[in-house]
This record gives C-alpha cells, structure tokens and sequence, in this order.
C-alpha cells in the first residue's frame, strides 16, 4: 500500500451552525454571531460552516431573521475565510423533493450571496438525488463536497463505500465528506475507512462526526493519521455530546506533529471567551439540556443519532407511553431493514422513528402508518442500498406501483408557480426560495417583516429631522 503524505489537517469550525443545531436546537442569532467574526477571521480556518441545515428553517420559524441576509453579514465580516453550507441534495433545506429548477436557482442564490463550499447529501446515499445540485454548483464556480452518510449495516462494506467514492469523483466533486451524524464511527474503523478511500479516490476527504458516542476526537486521530485531510470542530464552549470534538483540544492534539495546523491558542481562547457566556445562560435557561451533553453508548448499539433520540423521546412523552422507550429502540432496526437499511439522517431518521413508534404503540407493526413511511416505500425518496421488505411494501402501498426512476424526473417545474405565489410578498429575488421551501413559514416572516418596516417608517416620519 502507498505511504501516507503526512501534512497540516484543515479544520471546518461548525460553531456557527452544526454546533448550536446539535446543542440549542438551531437558536444562535445573527447578532451574536457578528462580534466575533473579525477574530474567526483570523484564525486560518480551511472554512466556516455558518449556513444551510436547519439554520434556514430556523431563522424564518423561531428567530424572525432573513437566513439570506445573515449570510450576507457573514460573508461581509469573513474577509479570509471560506463559507460552507450544509445542501440536502434535491431536498435542499427542506424535507420533500424539489423540482430542478428551484434546485438550481438555490445553489446559484446561495453562492452568490457568498458560500464557497456547498456540502451536498442525500439521506438514502441515492446519488441520482445529488445530481442537479453538483451540476449547478459547478456551473456557479463553487466547490462541491459530496457527503457520504455513514452507516453500518450488511450492505455497506469497504466496496461500498469505495465504488460510491469514485462515481461521486466522476461526478464532478472536488472533495468527500464522510458525514458520521449518528456517531457510528469507532477510531480503527475510521483508519480502515480512511485507507481504503484514499486507495479508491483522488479526492481530499473530510471527516464530519459527533461525539454522541464519546469516542469522536480518538475517531479523528486515527482518521488524520490514515490521511483524512480536513476535520470538522466546534469551539469548545459548543462542542462534545451531540455536537463535535473541541477545535482548541484537537488543534492541541496535532501540535508538533506533521499534522500541525499551526493555530494561535490564545486567539482561539479569546474566542473560546466569547462563546462561553452564549453556553452559560443556554444552560440557564434551559436550552442547552445538559442530558445531550453526556456520553451515550446506546447511540452504537441502535445507531440513532442523539437528535433522533430526543425526538423519540418527547414523542413518547407526549402519548404517556414513555415506558415504550426500549421497544421503540428495539423496533427502530427492524423498521430500518424494512425500509431497505438506509442510512439515518434527516428526513429518513424521523420518517424510521415515527413509524417504530406507531408500530409499537398501535400494538400491530404497520397498523398506522405515516404519509413519509408510504412515500419511501413508493421510492418517492430514491433508491435504498437493500430492497425493501416485500411484505411490508405490500401491506403499506397496496396495489399501488412503486416508482424507480429519479423521484424529480416526475417534478414539473415548479418555479413559476412559486413567483406567483409570492409575489405579493417579495422584496428580493431570494424571498421566492423561502417561500418554495416553507411556504406557511414565510408568509408568516413576510407579515412580520413588514410590520417592521411600517413600524420604522411611521417612527421615521414623526421624527422632523427625517424627510418624509
């Protein structure tokens, strides 16, 4: 086998997006992030995830903020830093598939409002899913990350995940993400995954993971000695549990070795400084629930990613079944093999849980069933690594026929209908792609977005020294 080159490890900081996802469900604002840009700045990060996830739903839904015109404060405030965003494939931020129109015109508004790096998956791995999303990315000149989620499971050997590799290079991506959102990936696996890769592809590998599992940051030591070029971090005030490995203790980690990022740790304790008060009232006030911030090991015996679990949880606890919780963990696996082992992520982790807890709580698996459970097993989600149990797609989609095409081959343009939609709300180009992506979200933003600005404007024509 050839050498390993041994160099610096690029590190992707997510404070600014999968760090307040995993841990404050999403809640950063834009005014707290906007302080402390010009010392992120500085620090030489390969890039800054700061968008895309659920950081658009987010903004619209729960904080009043345009997600467009935090990027755009963003990338006004990082001057030497690259942006990346996270891309659902032909989800986009959503959880349906979208025409390809409304898929281009994404990729094309979110780099030019400032991302460079758009990190594109599909929940399924289904790569006919990520198609549109590259093309259209490549075309605007960004840099293209496909993601691979990682999973485990009969299907998804070495080969597996080496073929997937290199039709995902001919595709045209410039770098690979092995996206381990569950926490699956124990340190020596990571080093045989890592090898096999580099032995398959040309492409620089990036390892995103958390540390749900609690063995994240030994994960990434293995990774980066197997070769893996780019590590994602959080700052530590937001790190661990759910969320990533500590950017300071792994930029420790590498210190005087060939893998040296070089990092100032006094301008990353600065940093540190600033995000801890964020951490501090999060714990306050309860938003940051200090049951995520432990080490769950149950994560790799059911291979449910933390955020999964809590949503089982609350979901128990609203139906007064909480004492269900362990069937339900035992159910999940078998609905997975059912559904044709795919990998759980955003949206088919939610789609896997909800119907292991009907099927547990209606006493008769498959008895009540989600519109999302009958979607996937039509294969309006795209193709699953293994097929789907016969007898369940019977029971649940009857005589209907399952499709096998790309699911948006059979999405009409959608554009047009979006603008007219919209119209009576837009005041920018970008307000059309809210509205595509969470229609009744949006208008409620619309609403109050020009209540605000009525509001100033009435302030501005009492005050005499404004011009009316």
């Amino acid at each position: 086998m050839a050498e390993i080159e041994k160099k610096p490890v690029k590190i992707v900081e997510t404070v600014l997006r999968d760090a307040h996802q995993s841990l404050l469900a999403t809640r950063m604002t834009t005014e707290q992030m906007l302080p402390i840009i010009d010392k992120m700045d500085k620090v030489g990060y390969y890039a800054v995830e700061c968008w895309g996830g659920a950081t658009f739903d987010a903004s619209l839904r729960f904080l009043k903020e345009d997600p467009w015109e935090r990027l755009r404060k963003l990338r006004d405030g990082f001057k030497n830093t690259k942006l990346q965003m996270l891309f659902r494939g032909q989800n986009i931020l959503g959880y349906n598939h979208y025409a390809d129109d409304v898929v281009e015109y994404f990729v094309q508004k979110s780099i030019a409002n400032g991302i460079d790096i758009i990190r594109i998956f599909d929940c399924l791995n289904d790569i006919r899913n990520l198609q549109t999303a590259v093309k259209a990315a490549n075309k605007e000149k960004g840099h293209v990350q496909i993601a691979l989620c990682y999973t485990l499971g009969d299907a998804y050997t070495l080969d597996y995940w080496k073929d997937i590799a290199k039709k995902i290079e001919d595709m045209g991506a410039d770098s690979l993400c092995i996206k381990d959102m569950a926490g699956l990936l124990t340190p020596y696996a990571a080093d045989e995954l890592v090898r096999a890769l580099k032995a398959s592809t040309n492409l620089p590998i990036d390892l995103h993971t958390h540390y749900t599992s609690g063995v994240a940051s030994m994960t990434y030591l293995k990774a980066v000695e197997a070769g893996c070029d780019i590590i994602d971090t959080a700052m530590s005030p937001l790190a661990l549990g759910t969320s990533q490995p500590a950017t300071e203790v792994m930029v420790e980690t590498f210190r005087g070795t060939p893998y040296d990022c070089g990092y100032d740790q006094n301008l990353l304790a600065e940093i540190t400084e600033y995000f801890r008060p964020i951490r501090e009232k999060a714990l306050e006030t309860g938003l940051l629930n200090p049951k995520v911030l432990g080490v769950n090991i149950k994560t790799l015996q059911y291979q449910v990613p933390g955020g999964m679990l809590s949503n089982l949880v609350s979901q128990l606890k609203e139906a007064g079944a909480e004492d269900k919780y362990y069937e339900v963990l035992e159910e999940i696996p078998r609905v997975r093999k059912d559904f044709g082992e795919p990998p759980l992520v955003t949206p088919s982790s939610q789609i896997v849980g909800t119907q292991a807890v009907l099927n547990v709580l209606s006493g008769e698996r498959y008895k009540m069933v989600t519109k999302e459970s009958k979607k996937i097993l039509m294969g309006e989600f795209g193709q699953t690594v293994k097929p789907f149990n016969k007898e369940v797609q019977k029971k649940v989609v009857g005589d209907e026929k399952p499709i096998t095409c790309r699911p948006a081959d059979l999405i009409p343009p959608q554009l047009p209908q979006f603008e007219k939609e919209c119209a009576q709300w837009k005041q920018q180009d970008e307000d059309v792609l809210s509205y595509a992506l969470f229609p009744k979200v949006a208008e409620e933003f619309f609403k109050y977005r020009e209540a605000q600005q009525t509001k100033v404007d009435v302030t501005l024509a009492k005050d005499k020294s404004y011009p009316v």
